[in-house]
C-alpha cells in the first residue's frame, strides 16, 4: 500500500471553515478549543475502528458494511462528503433525510462500545468541553468518519486486508505521534474490554442514516 496523507489529516482539512465554525457554535467553544478537540477525536475514532478490524473477520465484516453503506450514503455525483456535511451542519435540502446526529450517537456507541463514557469524559476534561460537549462532538464526527471510509474503500478498491492495514496505520501513527489524541487512544485501547464493534448493527444504522436520500 502506498504512503498517502493520513485519514485524520484529510478529514481535518475537509472540516476546516464552516464545519468547524458550526461545531464551535453548537458546543459553545472557541476555534482553538474545537480544533484541539477534533484533532484528538478523529484518531480516537479511527483507532477504535482499527482495533475492531484487526482480526480478519472483523475487517471483512466492516468492509462489507462500508460497501453497502457507500452505495446508499454516497451516490455518484454527491461530491465526497459535501452532502453529509450539509445535512449535519445545516445545509441539507433533503426534507426527508433523517437526523444524522441521532444516528451518529448510535453509531458512536457501536464504535466505542463499553469505552464510550470513558472516552467522552476524558476528551471533555482534556479540552474543556465537558462530557456532554465531547459526546456531542463525537456524535457529529462518527458518521463523517464512516462515510469517508466508505468512499475511500470504493475509490481505492480496498479488500479487507487493505482496510485493516489502513486503520492499523492510523492507530499506530496516532499513538506514535502522541499528543492528546494518541494519549486518549492508548488509554482507551489499554482498557478496552467489551468495546467490540457490532458491524451488523452499524450497517443497519448506516443504512437508516441514508435511507432518506435519493
Amino acid at each position: 500500500m502506498n504512503t498517502s496523507p493520513s485519514i485524520v489529516n484529510e478529514l481535518q482539512e475537509q472540516l476546516q471553515g464552516a464545519p468547524m465554525q458550526h461545531m464551535a457554535q453548537q458546543l459553545g467553544a472557541n476555534s482553538e478549543q474545537i480544533q484541539t478537540a477534533v484533532s484528538a477525536a478523529l484518531p480516537l475514532l479511527l483507532g477504535a475502528l482499527g482495533k475492531n478490524a484487526a482480526q480478519p473477520q472483523g475487517a471483512a465484516d466492516l468492509l462489507g458494511a462500508l460497501q453497502r453503506d457507500h452505495s446508499q450514503a454516497l451516490p455518484q455525483g454527491l461530491g465526497g462528503l459535501g452532502g453529509l456535511l450539509g445535512s449535519i451542519f445545516g445545509g441539507s435540502t433533503a426534507d426527508s433525510a433523517p437526523n444524522p446526529l441521532g444516528n451518529g450517537a448510535a453509531i458512536l456507541g457501536h464504535i466505542l462500545g463499553g469505552s464510550q463514557q470513558k472516552a467522552e469524559a476524558s476528551l471533555g476534561q482534556a479540552t474543556g468541553l465537558g462530557g456532554q460537549g465531547a459526546a456531542q462532538l463525537l456524535s457529529m464526527l462518527a458518521p463523517i468518519v464512516m462515510a469517508f471510509l466508505a468512499n475511500r474503500a470504493k475509490s481505492a478498491h480496498w479488500d479487507a486486508g487493505s482496510l485493516s492495514q489502513t486503520l492499523e496505520q492510523e492507530r499506530a501513527q496516532a499513538q506514535q505521534q502522541g499528543g492528546l489524541g494518541g494519549d486518549l487512544l492508548g488509554s482507551l485501547l489499554d482498557q478496552n474490554g467489551d468495546g467490540k464493534l457490532d458491524v451488523g448493527d452499524l450497517f443497519k444504522l448506516g443504512s437508516s442514516l441514508w435511507s432518506g436520500r435519493r
